[in-house]
């Protein structure tokens, strides 16, 4: 029997003859659905057929062929103009022709935390051997080959099933480089450079037409998901530790997409490529720090690449993890919603860098910092002073006005408001340049963090801090201050909380379908690097954001993978959180102002994998549950035929988003009553008793039937049913409660979500 996969055309911009003159053409992909044969030959001539058809012959099919997309889907890319693509969005079977686009990147104690010490025997890094035998396919800026983390020493043979290849390119030897922890590398580069319409190099940035990385992104990614164990690292002296990925036996295949121009750029077409490439290769779990922005594509739409690519993927077994992106705090900013996709946020953890400031008043406050030069013994300390109305003026970090001659020698405090480090980086180099030798910056509070470069120290302390620091300055003649280096601090003391930056729910393509997922760490995340990255010390760096969240569940993910190698990316996803820290303490959202975290932070919670990988029920879910969700959407019956490779037509009536089989319950509009079913399997022991806890979100009564489930032999998928009523009438927003199901081991807990909006009420929608 055949295996479908979809259909894609990718056109780039060139300048085509037409004999009225020259005419602009772009980068599109074109969508098919799923491939119609099992050979990819086969595949691929029916793509130079489709496009000869409209470009007048073969020959020029062969040319302005880019990619053609034949293993987890069908399509191809070319080079084509307007006319052309409009010829090819009429041709029988063709989906749809869209525009080409461009996607970003969403930039050692983390596992001690999170519980997956090296050194406890009872953990599931053991139990599952450390992940030996997964592969997981990484898409990001390449790899940095030498680094120690992928050393392939201790590791058994390159599994017998995988069926990539390392490509040479532009300092990179397949034979060399690639070992037996990195098994692939490959590039992809035709659908960016189509759209850049520039050489690769045109820009300030070193590249490599190769699997080098050169941003070091996706070294930094890679190594946390599946790195190799290396001793003694730090940054700088901060941090010091083991570093390692957080399976450390799984092995590497990397699939380089995203290109050091612009902050690192990823075109959907090479995407895809990838994707479709990782299909046909063998990889157990996807792992993408890449995103797009708001307002999002639909699920269906190629433009972004990831939803549609990651659906195949899925429908193949294949887990694929990917950022909730770094919009935050702001609400409906998450990315990549669909629900196939397991979607991360990203948390603090339990580690500081406090770094104290000594007052010439005798007087010790503490602020943050990744300072690690010389003690600034006693010396001025200034606060710019503005004339006419506004004296606080000159003192905003962002736009600076010093007075060289007041500056030189000292130490400069501002205030900003702005949440983005431009404003730190910004001040640091007018302080510099005015002969300063150190920045306090008062600021909402935030736990990201990075160096100022050449050891100068610029040290982050929140508005109180920072008044104090002001009200000293202004009673005293000749203020002073001391600042120290900055020491690691870890342990019980500190709490962990979701970054400031992470992007939030709700979804705002599909409200009821929540997102994100689940949490975890992706602040000041110490892992390998490009040595060309600026903040490079010896190969390893510090970096925040989802970007690093991501990794660290694409490597517990493999842990799982290893352990119950039959189970769905449904059922790995839901089987991933636990609601309070692993402190056991409530987690915090940071913010303006912080708050309590609530499932639009943070999802399920952060993720716990020893719970993860004996969570007692899951919550199971197919191709006929994503169908089920993309009739919800009113998605087109054709289109969802194609994408799935299946006849499909939805129902008539539209079926209710309510009812796909997700691990969470989130109503964005409940009107009166409404009752939902969902269905747990059990993956325990056989003969299980799980009891029902709720706690009801404010203004509503939530019932469920039966209140007791019980598994046998026999019996191991049950089906409940929950009714959620509303108790007031409230505009207000969400409220947040749970669902808990115990069998006195196991808590398995789903968060609810529920908004009852008058309004929306009042008009009838």
């Amino acid at each position: 029997m055949s295996n479908p996969a979809p259909l894609f055309i990718v056109l780039y911009f060139v300048l085509v003859f037409n004999g009225l003159g020259l005419v602009m053409s772009k980068v599109h992909i074109v969508y098919l659905g799923e491939r119609q044969h099992d050979d990819p030959k086969i595949v691929t001539d029916s793509h130079h057929d489709i496009l000869a058809t409209v470009v007048g012959s073969k020959e020029a099919a062969s040319k302005c062929m880019v990619y053609s997309y034949k293993h987890g889907f069908s399509g191809f890319a070319a080079k084509l103009t307007e006319d052309q693509a409009q010829k090819l969005a009429e041709f029988p079977g063709v989906v749809r022709v869209i525009p080409n686009s461009l996607h970003r990147l969403q930039t050692t104690r983390s596992w001690d935390f999170l519980g997956l010490s090296s050194h406890s025997p009872s953990n599931v890094l053991h139990s599952s051997s450390m992940g030996d035998g997964v592969i997981i396919g990484v898409l990001d800026t390449g790899i940095w080959p030498e680094s120690k983390a992928f050393s392939e020493v201790g590791l058994e043979p390159i599994p017998s099933r995988w069926k990539g290849v390392c490509e040479s390119g532009d300092q990179f030897n397949a034979k060399s480089h690639c070992n037996r922890k990195i098994i692939g590398a490959r590039w992809f580069i035709d659908g960016f450079l189509a759209d850049y319409g520039k050489p690769l190099n045109a820009s300030e940035n070193e590249e490599f037409l190769s699997p080098r990385d050169a941003n070091g992104h996706g070294t930094h990614t890679a190594s946390t998901a599946a790195g190799s164990i290396v001793q003694n690292v730090s940054y700088q002296g901060l941090g010091l530790g083991n570093v390692r990925g957080g399976a450390p036996r799984a092995r590497l295949a990397i699939y380089k997409v995203c290109w050091n121009i612009l902050g690192g750029q990823c075109a959907s077409a090479d995407i895809l490529k990838a994707i479709d490439e990782a299909i046909h290769d063998g990889v157990d779990v996807l792992s993408l720090s890449i995103g797009s922005s708001i307002p999002l594509f639909s699920d269906v739409d190629e433009r972004d690449g990831i939803a549609t690519g990651s659906f195949h993927a899925v429908a193949r077994g294949i887990t694929v993890v990917c950022g909730a992106a770094n919009d935050g705090p702001s609400e409906q900013t998450v990315q990549n919603t669909s629900p196939w996709i397991l979607t991360v946020a990203a948390s603090t953890m339990d580690r500081a860098f406090p770094t104290p400031i000594v007052l010439g008043n005798n007087r010790t406050v503490v602020g943050q910092a990744l300072y690690t030069g010389q003690e600034v013994g006693f010396t001025g300390l200034v606060y710019p002073e503005a004339t006419g109305f506004d004296p606080n003026a000159a003192g905003v970090c962002q736009s600076l006005s010093l007075n060289a001659t007041k500056v030189a020698g000292k130490v400069v405090l501002c205030f900003t408001s702005v949440t983005r480090r431009i404003a730190i980086i910004s001040a640091a180099s007018v302080v510099l340049e005015a002969g300063g030798i150190g920045l306090i910056v008062a600021k909402n509070p935030s736990d990201v963090f990075s160096p100022c470069g050449d050891n100068f120290p610029c040290i982050e302390v929140d508005y109180e801090v920072g008044t104090q620091i002001l009200f000293y300055i202004r009673s005293s003649r000749s203020p002073l201050v001391k600042l120290s280096p900055s020491r690691t601090l870890v342990g019980k003391p500190l709490l962990a909380k979701v970054a400031f930056f992470s992007s939030r729910g709700p979804n705002s393509l599909a409200p009821a379908i929540l997102k994100p997922d689940i949490a975890a760490p992706g602040v000041n995340i110490l892992a390998a690097t490009s040595p060309l990255n600026p903040l490079s010390d010896n190969g390893y760096a510090m970096f925040s954001g989802t970007s690093m969240a991501t990794p660290h569940v694409s490597g517990i993910v493999a842990l799982i993978k290893a352990l119950h190698p039959n189970w769905s990316p449904a059922a790995i996803k839901s089987a991933r959180h636990h609601w309070n820290g692993p402190s056991g303490f409530p987690i915090y959202a940071e913010g303006s102002p912080q708050k309590l975290a609530n499932p639009f932070d943070f999802g399920g919670g952060i993720v716990n994998p020893n719970k993860a990988a004996d969570p007692g029920l899951v919550y199971d879910m197919g191709t006929a549950d994503y169908v089920h969700y993309l009739c919800a959407m009113e998605y087109n019956s054709s289109i969802i035929s194609k994408l799935t490779g299946q006849p499909t037509t939805c129902p008539g009536r539209k079926p209710s988003i309510l009812e796909v089989n997700l691990p969470s319950i989130t109503i964005p509009n409940l009107k009166n009553s409404i009752t939902l079913t969902r269905t747990v399997t059990n993956v325990g022991a056989s003969k299980s008793i799980y009891k029902a806890t709720v706690e009801p979100p404010f203004g509503v009564k939530v019932s469920v039937r039966p209140s007791v489930l019980v598994f046998n032999a026999t019996s191991k998928k049950v089906s409940f049913r929950v009714t959620i009523s509303k108790t007031h009438q409230m505009n207000t927003g969400y409220y947040f409660g749970s669902l808990t199901w115990n069998d006195g081991v196991h808590a398995v807990r789903s968060p609810l979500s529920v908004r009852t909006d008058v309004l929306q009420s009042y008009f009838g929608a």
